[in-house]
């Protein structure tokens, strides 16, 4: 099977290597096919640019079927992004018709595989002004809190300043819906009152009884936050087997997500 259209292996780079991270056996965030990764194809002058701007761009999405651990050149698909954008404005949509969708916007074709159905909702993440890359997981400590009651509270609040560093001061949380269009639909709707809200894009949308999205201008940045936010259930697990969490109020997450010295070291790790 060819690699995507004019796509070389060291284009693919980051994203394989993403990927690769993600699903490494031990962390214990993905097996088999679970989750899915992208990458916008072009990623000049992000900072400066508006999402309606960036719909007409294309992206690599992984393949419906790839493992993570194993991703290959081969089982990347390039898509147009407008053509799976337009379709969430749709009021209803059959599974054939989202499936045509998906073949419909690969750049190669049928030369290419045919992408992840979740390839709607990183279409339009990645139009997101900031947003290079997308990493989607389902950590097991994480769904354990999202397959609970406490969900809510671990999207809300946060128990130690890394955390408000790598992952934001609060994520998005989105109630449980089908996979495919109506979850597209549903994080395109949260997200978009997210930053009416805060004034930027979250850095994590966490899905009930689903998993985990992590957002960034880089692949390290994904990474970092979906680390982090492992890390953050475990500890709000363990917390709550002990009587807690006892979360930060709001007065030092702001001091955390305000103070220069932190913004510095965003930087560096690359999550500004």
């Amino acid at each position: 099977m060819p690699r995507p259209a004019n796509a070389p292996e060291s284009t693919l780079e980051p994203l394989l290597t993403l990927a690769h991270e993600l699903g490494r056996e031990a962390r214990n965030l993905a097996i088999l096919g679970e989750g899915n990764v992208s990458m916008r194809r072009s990623q000049s002058a992000l900072s400066e640019t508006r999402a309606g701007e960036e719909a007409g761009r294309t992206f690599f999405v992984k393949a419906s079927g790839s493992c993570l651990a194993t991703l290959g050149a081969e089982g990347v698909a390039e898509c147009r992004a407008c053509e799976l954008i337009a379709a969430l404005d749709s009021r209803a949509m059959s599974d054939a018709e989202v499936e045509a969708a998906l073949l419909g916007s690969r750049v190669a074709g049928d030369a290419a595989r045919k992408p992840s159905v979740e390839a709607m909702f990183h279409a339009w993440l990645l139009t997101l002004p900031g947003v290079n890359f997308v990493g989607h997981t389902h950590p097991v400590a994480v769904n354990a809190i999202l397959c609970s009651e406490r969900a809510r509270d671990f999207a809300a609040y946060r128990c130690f300043p890394d955390e408000i560093v790598c992952c934001g001061a609060a994520s998005v949380l989105v109630p449980y819906v089908d996979p495919g269009l109506k979850l597209a639909q549903a994080i395109r709707r949260d997200v978009l009152a997210f930053i009416e809200k805060n004034g930027r894009a979250p850095r994590v949308i966490l899905l009930e009884n689903h998993g985990l999205i992590a957002l960034g201008a880089t692949a390290p940045a994904v990474l970092a936050a979906t680390l982090m936010a492992t890390k953050a259930a475990e500890i709000f697990l363990a917390a709550a087997a002990l009587g807690g969490p006892r979360f930060l109020k709001p007065e030092q997450v702001a001091r955390i997500a305000g103070r220069p010295d932190e913004h510095y070291r965003e930087k560096v790790l690359g999550l500004r």
